[in-house]
């Protein structure tokens, strides 16, 4: 098989702007779901956790089943469940069975998201890998940029069903386009079930999986509550808020890019202690750095470039760790971004209503604190891979 051209390579980025806005959507449709289905923006937040805990579960569960599968029927037929479980949600008559229609969603994204990034990383030459993560993950960054938004513009004038139907037709069309353009990808050897999830015991990866947990949930307890974060600090509503969705967007396609050049060129440890430290600080100072719309814009983009460059650096240490179970630590770190961001709706949710939401990023930046302690404590006393 000939290695594809970086062309074919950024189809999966394609792939995963369906995905990523189909996982992040529920953040710009928080209003427009309170108001068409008369819920509370906890109980609209849950459509979150919902997403988040299927992903979760199914993420590394899907791997081992499908472990044998051509790698571009793979990723096809997660974009089609994808579009099945936004088209299902478009046409879902009350919020139960919108909660199973995100369940639905999240077991096409929990299968593609890790093989993307699998099947990146092995057409990829080891120096130039983490900007292969990368461009499938700034497939995720593009969704916050134009996804979330343009997904909040359309449920202010035309519904949040509407949105998430467009959301189907795109999925289905990155299959297409998937189909299309990547080359045959044969299956990584078969291994057993036990074999698979013995690279998941590794402490070293334990402690990586640990540290995205927190990362993820101190992020996106924010990032759900946006809108009535920025209602509370700068009084902001409607398009304004659209508008720093974009700018919070923008900083994250910067930031991923960032985040895997700083890993090819500096290794894992020192990009990801910088990143978590530094969005430990943006956290902490959310509440009075959001006070105006100008301010918003701009704490909102560097809020986002210190958050998306986290996942490089961590999915780069996780293929150091297990080279020969690539896939299978990407579809626990999956699952591990996704039981974060699960967590968020119900911990962000508890947050916002005991203590409303000016406390809401700064439980976020004492969990990012702790997830660098954890890292600066553990990458010193864990066992680092023997050299081959």
């Amino acid at each position: 098989m000939s290695t594809p051209s970086p062309s074919r390579i950024s189809v999966l980025a394609f792939g995963a702007f369906g995905v990523g806005t189909s996982g992040y959507i529920v953040a710009g449709l928080l209003p427009a779901l309170t108001g068409e289905l008369q819920v509370s923006a906890t109980a609209a937040a849950q459509l979150v956790t919902a997403f988040a805990i299927a992903y979760a579960v199914g993420s590394p569960i899907f791997a081992a089943v499908t472990g044998t599968w051509e790698r571009r029927t793979l990723l096809v037929a997660a974009l089609v469940v994808t579009a099945a479980g936004n088209l299902f949600a478009a046409l879902a008559p009350g919020y139960g069975t919108l909660l199973v229609a995100r369940v639905v969603t999240a077991i096409g994204a929990a299968v593609f998201t890790p093989a993307a990034s699998a099947v990146a990383a092995q057409l990829t030459a080891p120096e130039r890998r983490g900007r292969a993560i990368a461009l499938v993950f700034g497939g995720l960054t593009v969704a916050l940029i134009f996804g979330v938004p343009l997904g909040s513009l359309i449920s202010q004038h035309l519904g949040y069903r509407t949105a998430f139907a467009l959301v189907a037709a795109f999925s289905l069309a990155s299959a297409l386009a998937v189909r299309a353009a990547l080359p045959v990808v044969a299956a990584p050897p078969r291994v057993t079930l036990a074999e698979r999830f013995a690279a998941g015991r590794d402490p070293r990866v334990l402690v990586m999986l640990a540290v995205t947990v927190l990362g993820c949930l101190a992020a996106f307890m924010v990032y759900t509550f946006v809108s009535p974060l920025l209602a509370a600090t700068a009084g902001l509503h409607g398009t304004a808020v659209t508008v720093l969705l974009f700018c919070y967007g923008v900083g994250g396609a910067v930031g991923n890019f960032a985040g895997g050049r700083a890993a090819d060129r500096w290794g894992s440890r020192a990009p990801l202690l910088v990143v978590t430290a530094s969005i430990t600080v943006v956290m902490a100072l959310l509440p009075i750095a959001t006070t105006t719309p100008v301010a918003a814009g701009v704490a909102l983009f560097v809020w986002g470039m210190a958050t998306w460059s986290f996942s490089p650096p961590v999915q780069h240490r996780l293929i150091e760790l297990a080279p020969s179970h690539a896939g299978l630590v990407l579809s626990l770190n999956a699952s591990a971004i996704y039981l974060g961001v699960g967590l968020s709706g119900v911990v962000g949710g508890a947050v916002l209503d005991s203590g409303g939401p000016l406390v809401l990023p700064e439980v976020a930046a004492a969990l990012t604190l702790l997830a660098l302690l954890l890292v600066s404590a553990a990458w010193g006393r864990v066992r680092e891979p023997v050299a081959a």
